[in-house]
Parts: structure tokens; C-alpha cells; sequence
């Protein structure tokens, strides 16, 4: 009997962290899994949130990483791969999102910063003017792979090689998480925080 007892105990116990693993949030109908498995790495959703344009919900976004961080600066320092993922509310043209992430890169960095990153700007304005339109639904991967550098998937396609430069994804990062965000309450949610005041 003890034998059986333990077998159930163990049994429910396996079906309980099975579900908690399999936990997903839901935002305006995009699923976010609480963890992720790639490549052997496991990584948490550290928070997720959503883009407003004024009145209109443009994305919903989840940053998921090894281990949770609850400043921007934690994310950044933080080793191991990172992901932050767009899915796409409403439809939106590619080449302006392109134009807006470059203008969020500008309003977080300084000049000196943003003349170094020309290269890899002009390459990132090319990935998104040849995508015309994103729709909704669409989904928009922006990675940091250690060995690799910052991946961008557009629709499950890797958009051209890594860029290889932490300063890049840094300053991708910096777009939602840095000084000036393209959004603060987006901002707080993604570091699991409170609403922004």
C-alpha cells in the first residue's frame, strides 16, 4: 500500500509541474509559453506587455531570458541567449516599423554610439524595407545567440546573417528597455514591474 501511495503521490506531482511548465499568457489572442526550450537552453518569460499607439494596440511583446532580471541593465549583462518576441496586432508597414526601431535607437543613444552602428542600421533598414508588410499575427524574433550575435527572424525566416556586435543588440534591446523606451508601461512589463507612473 505504501508502494501504491507513493506511485500517486509521485504521479500527481509529475502531472502538476507538467502543467505548471506548459503555463501559458494570453494577450489580446497571442499565447506566451512561460518557458521556452531552444537548443538545449531554457529560458523564462521575464515579462510580456503591449505596444500602444494611441488608442490603437500595434504589437504584443515577451522577453524571455535564462533568468529573470528586473532592471535593463540586468538584461543586458545578463549571459546565455535572450529573445524578445513581436507578434503583430494589426497590420503595419515593414519599412516604417524599420524607420521607428532606428528612430528608438537614436532616442537611447548618443551620437558617437549611433556612428558606430551605421552598418548594422543600414543592414536592419534593408531586412525590413524588403518585408513590405507585416500582418497581423505576423511574428518578429529579435535574438541574442552566444557565438552567433543578434539574430532578427521575420515569419519564422532568419533575415541574413547575425550581427555580430553586442553593441547591436544592445541597442535593439535599448529601443524597448532603455532611457527613453518606445513605451513605459510596455517597459515595466517587460521587467515585470509595476505599471509605469
Amino acid at each position: 500500500m505504501p508502494l501504491l501511495k507513493t506511485f500517486i503521490l509521485t504521479f500527481i506531482a509529475a502531472l502538476c509541474l507538467g502543467h505548471a511548465q506548459a503555463s501559458t499568457l494570453a494577450l489580446f489572442g497571442v499565447k506566451l509559453d512561460s518557458t521556452l526550450e531552444l537548443s538545449g537552453t531554457r529560458l523564462l518569460l521575464n515579462g510580456a506587455g503591449t505596444r500602444y499607439k494611441g488608442p490603437f494596440k500595434v504589437y504584443v511583446a515577451g522577453l524571455y531570458l535564462a533568468q529573470k532580471a528586473a532592471t535593463s541593465e540586468a538584461v543586458i549583462a545578463q549571459a546565455g541567449r535572450k529573445r524578445l518576441s513581436l507578434t503583430m496586432l494589426r497590420d503595419i508597414d515593414a519599412t516604417e516599423l524599420g524607420t521607428l526601431l532606428t528612430r528608438g535607437i537614436e532616442d537611447n543613444l548618443g551620437s558617437r554610439e549611433m556612428s558606430q552602428l551605421i552598418p548594422g542600421l543600414m543592414r536592419m533598414s534593408h531586412i525590413f524595407s524588403t518585408q513590405r508588410k507585416l500582418r497581423a499575427g505576423d511574428n518578429l524574433l529579435i535574438e541574442w545567440i552566444p557565438g552567433t550575435g543578434c539574430v532578427i527572424t521575420v515569419r519564422g525566416q532568419t533575415q541574413g546573417e547575425a550581427f555580430k556586435e553586442p553593441e547591436f543588440f544592445k541597442a535593439m534591446m535599448w529601443i524597448w528597455l532603455g532611457p527613453a523606451p518606445a513605451d513605459r508601461q510596455l517597459k515595466a512589463a517587460l521587467l515585470d514591474q509595476p505599471p509605469a507612473p
